[in-house]
């Protein structure tokens, strides 16, 4: 289980991730991120049909915070749950190596429900890699 401070929720704050964060693809997943310092330059004004943000992701000091999309393309109930349960584990190893503000939303692809946990971790962490988000990346901002 993730901490609470980790979970994202809310619809708008998905969106805002998923519409003006970067994306890198796996072949399992897809990982959208969004920095505090892009949340507060985007602000939740410029997005459409985002009306309500959380203010914490704007913190540039605050913990990662990761939610996860699995649809029904993925498989039925349970194959979605296992997935899910898969990528939160795989996530809650990871966290610590995540720059503080970031927020992740990690959207499993079709291919995610006969991948193996470990599979999904290499995943992860070349999205990871790619976009820049480790803690040993923070001096650089992100940028590439």
């Amino acid at each position: 289980m993730l901490p609470a401070p980790s979970r994202l929720t809310g619809s708008d704050n998905f969106r805002l991730v998923t519409r003006k964060g970067r994306r890198a693809g796996r072949p399992r997943l897809v990982v959208h991120a969004i920095t505090a310092e892009e949340v507060a330059r985007f602000g939740a004004g410029s997005v459409r049909g985002v009306d309500r943000v959380d203010p914490a992701l704007a913190e540039v000091d605050a913990v990662p915070r990761v939610g996860f999309v699995v649809s029904k393309a993925v498989g039925n109930s349970v194959v979605r749950h296992r997935v899910t349960r898969r990528l939160r584990h795989v996530l809650r190893d990871r966290l610590g190596t995540v720059r503080p503000g970031c927020t992740l939303v990690v959207r499993a692809l079709p291919p995610a429900a006969s991948a193996a946990s470990a599979d999904l971790g290499s995943d992860i962490e070349a999205a990871l890699r790619r976009l820049r988000l480790g803690r040993e990346d923070s001096d650089t901002g992100g940028a590439k």
